[in-house]
């Protein structure tokens, strides 16, 4: 018996391990079960690093089983030492919670809301009795068996860092909210990455042990790129999901920057893209790769999935900056202003003075070899005449916006006031 869930995960290069060999036939007794993964709230924002596990829960509940969203808004307090070097930076309770709101919104962008539950480990981890819980849940821990988790091995090893007991404990709160979960809303699933196998089976065995119950998991793999960097990373930094941190413009451009070796995989792991349509690119990419139909296809998927109906502004935004002569729609001509350079300026302005007011050239001299050079263009057409000024004639788009450029890649955007 086999589980269609199990399936489509193992499908799209989503399954790492699982905690039984049996794990299809526990799926297949019951179509509706429920299904957690927890997300500590260490910023405002989570990251494209977490993207797996969120589209793993979302397809948990496509396949018909109930999404079960936790926020550490307990564990957060704590911080977890899997896959850290050193001690976290413990964060204090309001900006914990702050965190909490904020990761817990965008959560909610991937599921069905009325049929999925979010919640927060603070609601019942902050009021815990210390005496109780070292009692009740410590008593079955061992520490000979803690100890040699990696998250705590490779701490131990490193005699300049260590591991606070803060830290220690860290298993502890995460196999209880497994047991938690299992008693209040019947949860026996917990998903996660890799690092988290060892959290997940204490989880488990918690579960068989306090409560006679059962309870597995899945681990998903964490991901680097085909040339070994790590995920989700650009050379900014972090690829948040947070539009403030990263616009859906830098978004759209990170998936198209998608090495050909790595296109089909991550359109397997961060679309709804079903298999006859991933066959189709596999296809494209093995031989038309020049075309990019995958990248460009999975940057619009991506960043719809995570940003919206921002997602067709950014893809118009994307194709003007790579030479399209389209007119974009107020919206695009807004994302555009907020990622590119822009200068206000008069109707009447010469060409040769707004090169210099726009410092794209720096001097009238130099602006006119430019110009005469072949080297200026607005909208992407190419301009010849050092005597051109700018008036309402020239505008093409909407918001008074005229796009100038110099060379292939220098753009400018120009705002004519009246």
């Amino acid at each position: 018996m086999t589980s269609p869930f199990l399936e489509e995960l193992r499908w799209r290069g989503f399954l790492e391990a699982t905690t039984s060999d049996d794990l299809d036939a526990f799926l297949a007794e019951s179509s509706h079960r429920t299904i957690y993964v927890g997300f500590d709230p260490t910023a405002d924002s989570l990251h494209l690093g977490n993207l797996i596990p969120v589209m793993g829960l979302a397809w948990a509940q496509r396949h018909g089983h109930r999404p079960l969203v936790l926020v550490g808004g307990g564990t957060g307090l704590i911080g977890d030492p899997s896959g850290k070097s050193g001690e976290r930076t413990l964060l204090t309770k309001e900006k914990a919670e702050a965190n909490a709101l904020a990761v817990r919104a965008q959560l909610g962008r991937f599921f069905d809301v009325d049929k999925s539950l979010m919640l927060n480990n603070a609601d019942w981890l902050c009021s815990l009795n210390l005496l109780e819980f070292l009692r009740d849940i410590g008593k079955h821990f061992s520490v000979n068996e803690m100890i040699k988790r990696d998250s705590v091995r490779t701490r131990l090893e490193e005699r300049d860092q260590g591991i606070s007991y803060t830290e220690f404990s860290y298993m502890l709160m995460q196999a209880y909210d497994f047991l938690h979960l299992f008693r209040e809303h019947d949860c026996t699933i917990q998903m996660g990455g890799s690092d988290q196998w060892g959290n997940i089976l204490s989880g488990k065995e918690l579960i068989r042990r306090v409560a006679g119950g059962r309870g597995e998991g899945i681990t998903f793999p964490l991901l680097t790129t085909s040339t070994g960097n790590k995920f989700g990373k650009s050379e900014a930094g972090a690829v948040w999901l947070d539009a403030n941190r990263t616009s859906p413009y830098q978004m759209y451009q990170y998936w198209l920057q998608t090495t050909d070796a790595d296109a089909v995989r991550h359109l397997k792991l961060f679309t709804r893209l079903g298999q006859a349509r991933i066959a189709e690119l596999e296809q494209e990419v093995a031989t038309r790769p020049e075309k990019r139909e995958a990248q460009r296809e999975l940057a619009s998927h991506c960043t719809e999935i995570i940003h919206g109906p921002e997602a067709a502004s950014a893809a118009a935004a994307s194709r003007i900056l790579f030479g399209s002569d389209e007119t974009p729609t107020l919206g695009t001509v807004i994302m555009l202003k907020n990622e590119l350079p822009y200068t206000q300026v008069e109707p009447g302005i010469g060409l040769v003075d707004l090169l210099v007011q726009s410092r794209l050239s720096e001097s009238k001299g130099a602006a006119r070899k430019l110009i005469e050079g072949g080297g200026v263009y607005l909208y992407n057409e190419r301009q010849t005449d050092p005597r051109k000024t700018l008036s309402a004639d020239d505008l093409k788009w909407p918001g008074r916006a005229i796009l100038l450029r110099t060379g292939k890649k220098n753009y400018h955007l120009v705002l004519l006031s009246f």
